[in-house]
């Protein structure tokens, strides 16, 4: 049996790294050194088992494997995304304070709210994704401390505002996917910024760009700005909040809430919101999935549906800045033309929502190819998941939002009249199953990851709802009014989402028809965005002018402008090159998954000995050589998704990428996985079989 050190590390509060082998006490001393200020703790069971606890949770664990399990080997650079600071609640040394023994109670994260962490997890560092904000202009005195004791008011009203997800456990027994923790207390985040301190819209850019910590109460924060000094200026306020725990219809509850207690000198009425955010996941929790499944089984779009209105951006350049981020345009539809489009789609039997969709659906037929040949074409359909069966679900400020897939045949030779039927009729067969998620729908179509169902998203925002415009007949506007106060409706800024272009539309307090259109530059760039919008706005005012139920689609796809693409466009690469290559395949399906993280300068087949030699029945995974974080977790997406267990190995040198995956995974929710590190990539049977041992012995760990 090799004497070779073998490194388990445990992901938690403070990292404990089980060793196994041999101790080195150079080796030791050396691998500490690389350690921030901490007092590290050597627990020795044996003379070759030991168990060094680490002081700090985001200490460089992973690089302290590596140095152990190969000694020889130089100290790898802290990576650039890695995320040293703290991402929690600190105590005064900068440390992260560890969960309380016995914290609140705990209920899984519904299905849509593991998305939203899944494409926040596994996106772009800094793409700000699913974080939305709303901003209005505070004209007359605002009262700092009243502003601020109504928000604290609000905060213990609202259960939502002191929720987050809790900090996994081993031996906690709730498999491993996410848990949502409501907190008995809990303060807002609130800002007031002095006039001329700061720049509108950085404020608003910076807001947006910093992240919320997912396990920290209260994920919506609030900053205002002084437009003019003096007590009774204009004040400018932003509402920023994120969708793991709000959407935007939340939003415009809390804020009526708010100020509702702002007049009420920062007092509320009654006691907590029920239902709230814990009804809503219960309900979710206990709905039978077999009706849902038997429905997306047929009714997700199929293979080959054309899902973007332009072609692909070709992958940026690593220094070329311009090319990443998001880009946004908009453009305005007079209140006489949204006028005039709602009443010829009633005509047709049809909402305006369904009128946008029929202008996107021809722009994906246009975009994948000439001829009059008929073509499924898919996009995601914005819902606002309160069409439940969830009795008070429109008054409950909770993540119900939902994006659900919508596919529909265009044929250029049949009239318009059933192309918008068969939209119609498709979303709102897609809406009795509202609360689904795009994973849900994706596994159950037999579709695999990264095959998306769809790369656009359309959204058709409603009317605010329960909360009204401030048009002064409503008495909450009057009494502001009374105090000298007058509050402008408040604006959004549309989220950033992972998929490649998203449209949306609403009505402004004149009736006018806003569109508008966010793209992720790295796969739409921004002119073809902004083509795309000008020919759905061009679509929407020619509709009731040109168009009637019997007109032909080809007609209608022969009038815009430009030639159409001479070849199909596919849909957009995966964001790493390569992606992840199956070593083989699990032995059951509830066995979970290995990734096996390989060192900076492995050779591709580095792990290929090991699928032949470890026992286990884990599917065993890998990626290509040099890797990072991003693609790691790319290929554990799956995984997470499903709730499988999942466990990280590799040999020495793999630590450093593999226990900054696993951190991030912890951070975003989930269950850490085990780090397992032995061998070196020398293509030795012995550091083949250590591996395997070291794998073997950390699956079945006990919790």
């Amino acid at each position: 049996m090799s004497l070779a050190m073998t490194v388990v590390i445990v992901t938690g509060s403070a990292p404990a790294l089980d060793l196994r082998g041999p101790l080195d006490r150079d080796a030791l001393a050396a691998a500490l050194a690389a350690l921030p200020s901490g007092t590290p703790t050597l627990r020795r069971h044996t003379a070759t088992h030991h168990t060094l606890h680490l002081p700090q949770r985001h200490s460089p664990a992973g690089a302290v494997a590596d140095l152990l399990t190969d000694p020889g080997a130089p100290p790898h650079p802290r990576s650039p995304h890695t995320a040293w600071d703290s991402t929690g609640p600190q105590d005064g040394d900068g440390h992260r304070a560890p969960a309380a023994p016995h914290g609140p109670a705990t209920i899984p994260a519904s299905a849509r709210q593991r998305e939203v962490l899944l494409d926040v997890l596994t996106g772009r560092l800094g793409a700000a994704l699913h974080v939305e904000q709303l901003h209005w202009r505070w004209h007359g005195p605002l009262d700092t401390r009243r502003f601020h004791d109504a928000w604290r008011a609000v905060f213990a009203q609202e259960p939502v505002l002191r929720a987050a997800f809790a900090d996994r456990a081993r031996a906690d027994g709730l498999g491993t996917a996410p848990l949502v923790a409501v907190h008995r207390q809990a303060s807002p985040e609130f800002v007031r910024h002095p006039h001329g301190s700061v720049d509108w819209h950085s404020l608003l850019v910076s807001e947006r760009l910093r992240a919320f910590d997912l396990h920290r109460p209260g994920l919506l924060r609030i900053a205002l700005l002084d437009e003019r000094p003096g007590p009774t200026g204009t004040t400018r306020i932003a509402l920023t909040y994120h969708h793991a725990m709000l959407d935007g219809w939340s939003a415009r509850l809390l804020l009526r809430a708010f100020h509702r207690a702002y007049l009420a000198e920062g007092r509320t009425t009654g006691g907590e919101r029920r239902p709230d955010l814990r009804d809503h996941l219960n309900w979710a929790a206990g709905q039978d999935l077999a009706a849902p499944r038997a429905y997306w089984s047929v009714a997700a779009p199929p293979a080959g549906s054309r899902t973007l209105p332009g072609p692909t951006a070709a992958e940026p350049a690593a220094g070329d800045r311009a090319r990443w981020g998001h880009g946004l345009a908009r453009r305005r539809l007079t209140p006489y033309e949204a006028t005039r489009l709602r009443a010829w789609a009633a005509e047709l039997g049809a909402a305006e929502s369904t009128a946008l969709h029929a202008a996107w659906a021809l722009l994906l037929h246009r975009a994948g190819g000439p001829g009059p040949a008929p073509a499924p074409v898919a996009f995601g359909m914005a819902v606002s998941g309160r069409g439940i069966a969830l009795e008070g679900a429109a008054g409950i400020p909770a993540p119900l939002r939902n994006t659900l897939p919508l596919h529909v045949e265009v044929d250029p030779g049949a009239p318009m009249a059933r192309l918008l039927a068969d939209l119609r009729d498709r979303a709102l067969g897609a809406t009795a199953y509202e609360w689904v998620s795009a994973g849900q729908i994706r596994r159950w179509s037999g579709r695999v990851a990264p095959d998306d169902l769809t790369d656009s998203l359309v959204a058709f925002e409603t009317p605010p709802g329960p909360p009204p415009d401030p048009d002064g007949h409503d008495p909450l506007w009057s009494e502001l009014g009374d105090e000298g106060v007058h509050v402008e409706p408040p604006q959004a800024v549309d989220p950033h989402t992972s998929q490649p272009i998203a449209i949306s539309a609403h009505h402004d307090a004149e009736g006018a028809l806003l569109l508008t259109v966010v793209n992720d530059r790295s796969r739409i760039a921004d002119a073809e965005a902004a083509t795309a919008l000008d020919r759905t706005a061009r679509l929407l005012r020619e509709f009731p002018v040109l168009v009637d139920g019997a007109t032909p689609v080809g007609e209608v796809l022969n009038g815009l402008e430009g030639p159409p693409a001479t070849e199909p466009q596919e849909p957009a690469p995966a964001p790493h090159p390569g992606g992840p290559r199956v070593l083989r395949a699990a032995a059951r399906p509830d066995a979970g998954t290995i990734l096996l993280v390989p060192p900076p300068t492995a050779p591709e087949a580095c792990y290929d000995a090991l699928a032949r030699s470890y026992p286990g029945p884990e599917a065993l995974t890998t990626v290509s050589a040099p890797t990072d974080a991003a693609a790691c977790l790319a290929a554990v997406r799956p995984a997470l998704a499903a709730g499988e267990p999942l466990l990280l190995g590799g040999f020495s040198g793999s630590g450093s990428v593999a226990y900054e995956v696993a951190q991030r995974i912890a951070a975003h929710g989930w269950l850490p996985p085990l780090v397992a590190i032995a061998g070196t990539a020398d293509g030795s049977s012995a550091s083949a079989d250590d591996l395997a041992r070291t794998l073997a012995a950390a699956a079945g760990r006990p919790g």
